[in-house]
């Protein structure tokens, strides 16, 4: 049979939702590349996913269930395969013993972005588990603190087109590295520079981005709403204020004009340690360039005042009128923009939801070790692997561990997460499914059609949890819905329909046309269409109604750095999309062993020479590492790439480890780069990490020779900084 070639989404979670065509021989698929007509992906596949089929493909795919013959936590070794129905029977056993002794709020499912579709991730489990009363889970681990401080200041998580930054000026790309996490928009950000724009990008790292940027500004971890108000003051005091654009778009500018006052540039300039000549010098820049585009990135969010740096940040442009013009204005995500809303899918009419409390993902840690009360003894975790991505690993694995909770864990691969469960079931991939997709970094919808044979016995996420039901003896129509009639119950209430995307694949959203400038006459989803510069809802809630600063908790911690002297960030490297490809060789080998990056003199300091041993440690825990010595960050503040699976680590730890269970400011999200390190040299020998034994003969092969199907978006080489604050 000749082989043929089918459209699809990309699954991963990441603002290009990239449109890719898959090519299939023999219901086996063998080439990837992106489409070259669809207008954000423009041909082309990040590093990361133009070896997807390295995963799709890999010998070490989950084909049947399996289920724990040993103790939890070894690998698995202690584990054996078994049937669907003895899987079935021992998950449903599992929930009804949680459910009679503590109450259904006692079972906690838990999943976020291992894919951004719609149809697998959020419709059948979570309407399983609002159907039983289970704890809602607030997903929070990602955009929670941005999404907040939006709904605050402009009513949603709306902003620019982000195809028209072509037409900017000006480009601030503020924590944002988009070379490494959101490659599509950097060729709208080349075209604009060979149209004469300017571009800044604001990380405390140098980063791809930022050494390809005109300039680079890097202020201290955490104080980027200090940074921003400065930048407010200066654009106020030499009168480019655009008044009248915010006197009828814009409530609160008289409230926020006099907290500027308290923010004269030198104030600004010391919070953030940078030259008071820098914040003015992009403060003239910012007071005369029209339009200007801030385009932000999430990692920034990941301290203690972020949201009140997202409401500051994205109140600069507001102050100047920016959103006038096509190009001007601020973006975080577009997902606003997606007229798309899975909670009547989630609690359809006519089913049972009783009311149920809400558990913070990001405070799992704490939640599996003694914070809810009734005590959470059964965890259903699918599309995500908290044992590497949550906060505080050493506590969360001792949560995982505990003899009374009951785990169940849908997945392709054999995580981290798969070692403390009692059930492991085969989830099918991408090509193998249905699913629908929005975006939160541009305005296309995309459908993906299932192209290829699930590997084995694997099952796509929808058809699991139908059959869990079943197990559990549940007979509603609710659970009978095919992947089909989600996907249409989704796309209910929005101007694409399901018909439409099956012929086209993809559509674009038609409230906001490419070349428009959305807001240039206000229309904020607020009640009255205006953006919130003082907003007394948050006072309610006892938090500031105007954008302040409010500091990082440990980075401007002073009696804590005398112990650990050091800022530790995390941010995203180019070829690890969270932890979704950590155990592939050949995007290991890309990424490289886990490595400390240090400035020369914090090294000097240590007596630290690159590529030695180090422990990195806090109270929390600790991580091994190999230093790496350059000037990507400066004096004090040191970066470790995200992302490590623990038991593929030497010591068998991660960054996660030292990072802490603490909400920020707006949105209970978590904190990870506002942690404090000391780094202290080891043996080298401790670096030095073989596979474990049940994983050693299930490594896929390396094919790294073989050049990819498709066309890569790659950074320039030379550049000092793989990854960034944005992520």
């Amino acid at each position: 049979m000749a082989p043929v070639t089918h459209p699809g989404a990309c699954p991963l979670d990441c603002p290009d939702t990239c449109v890719w065509q898959l090519t299939v021989s023999d219901g086996r698929a063998v080439a990837l590349r992106g489409d070259r007509d669809h207008p954000f992906t423009r041909g082309a596949l990040c590093g990361k996913v133009n070896r997807y089929l390295d995963a799709v493909n890999g010998p070490d795919r989950l084909t049947t269930p399996w289920v724990r013959t040993g103790p939890k936590g070894v690998g698995r070794v202690a584990y054996r395969p078994a049937t669907w129905d003895e899987a079935l029977q021992r998950v449903a056993a599992g929930l009804r013993a949680s459910i009679e002794r503590h109450g259904p709020e006692s079972v906690l499912p838990y999943y976020f972005a291992g894919t951004m579709g719609l149809v697998q991730g959020w419709t059948m489990g979570p309407r399983l588990f609002a159907y039983l009363g289970a704890s809602r889970l607030d997903t929070t681990i990602c955009t929670a603190a941005a999404r907040a401080a939006l709904r605050s200041l402009h009513g949603g998580s709306v902003g620019f087109e982000p195809e028209t930054i072509v037409e900017a000026k000006l480009i601030v790309l503020w924590g944002a590295n988009p070379l490494a996490t959101n490659l599509h928009q950097w060729p709208f950000v080349q075209q604009a520079r060979e149209r004469g724009a300017y571009v800044v990008t604001i990380d405390p790292l140098r980063t791809d981005t930022a050494a390809r940027s005109d300039e680079h500004v890097a202020p201290l971890p955490g104080t980027d709403a200090a940074l921003a108000l400065g930048l407010m003051r200066h654009v106020r005091d030499v009168g480019a204020a655009d008044e009248a654009w915010l006197a009828a778009h814009t409530v609160g500018w008289p409230e926020l004009s006099a907290r500027l006052d308290e923010w004269p540039v030198d104030r600004a300039a010391a919070e953030c340690g940078l030259p008071v000549e820098t914040v003015r010098r992009l403060g003239d820049r910012i007071a005369t360039t029209r339009p200007t585009a801030v385009r932000v990135g999430l990692g920034l969010q990941r301290h203690h005042g972020a949201g009140q740096a997202i409401r500051a940040i994205c109140a600069l442009p507001l102050v100047t009128g920016d959103f006038r013009h096509p190009g001007g204005g601020s973006l975080v995500t577009t997902s606003g923009h997606h007229p798309v809303d899975n909670g009547p899918v989630i609690r359809p009419a006519g089913m049972p939801a009783p009311p149920a409390r809400s558990l913070n993902m990001s405070r799992l840690a704490a939640v599996l070790t003694g914070e809810a009360d009734p005590p959470v003894t059964s965890l259903v975790v699918f599309d995500a692997n908290p044992a590497a991505t949550a906060p505080d690993q050493t506590r969360l694995l001792a949560g995982l561990r505990r003899d009374d909770l009951f785990t169940v864990v849908l997945e392709q691969r054999w995580t981290d997460t798969c070692d403390y469960a009692d059930v492991v079931l085969p989830a099918t991939m991408q090509p193998e499914h249905l699913d629908l997709h929005t975006s939160y970094g541009h305005h296309y919808t995309t459908l993906n059609l299932p192209a290829t044979r699930a590997p084995g016995e694997a099952l796509p996420n929808t058809e699991i949890f139908r059959r869990i039901a079943a197990a559990l003896g549940i007979d509603h129509q609710a659970f009978r819905d095919s992947d089909e009639d989600l996907a249409r119950q989704l796309l209910a209430d929005a101007p694409i329909g399901f018909e439409e995307l099956r012929a086209r694949t993809y559509a674009r959203l038609t409230g906001v046309p490419v070349g428009s400038a959305p807001f240039a006459d206000g229309g904020f989803p607020t009640p009255d269409g205006r953006a919130r510069l003082h907003d007394p809802a948050l006072a309610r809630l006892g938090v500031d109604p105007l954008p302040g600063y409010t500091p990082p908790a440990e980075a401007a911690d002073a009696g804590l750095a005398r112990r650990f002297p050091l800022v530790l960030l995390a941010p995203a490297g180019r070829y690890l999309m969270n932890s979704t490809f950590a155990s592939l060789p050949w995007h290991a080998r890309r990424t490289g062993p886990p490595r400390v990056h240090l400035h020369p003199a914090d090294a000097t300091a240590r007596g630290l020479a690159d590529g030695d041993a180090v422990r990195v440690h806090n109270d929390r825990g600790a991580f091994l590492a190999a230093v790496a010595v350059d000037e990507a960050t400066r004096p004090g503040v040191a970066f470790t790439y995200k992302a490590y699976w623990a038991r593929l680590s030497p010591g068998r730890s991660t960054v996660n480890a030292v990072t802490a269970v603490r909400d920020t400011d707006l949105g209970e999200a978590p904190t990870f780069h506002d942690c404090r390190v000391e780094v202290e040299p080891v043996p080298a020998e401790l670096l030095t990490t073989e596979p474990p034994a049940d994983r050693a003969a299930e490594a896929p092969a390396d094919r790294a020779a073989e050049p990819p199907a498709g066309r890569a978006v790659e950074a320039p080489a030379g550049v000092a900084v793989e990854g960034a604050a944005a992520g």
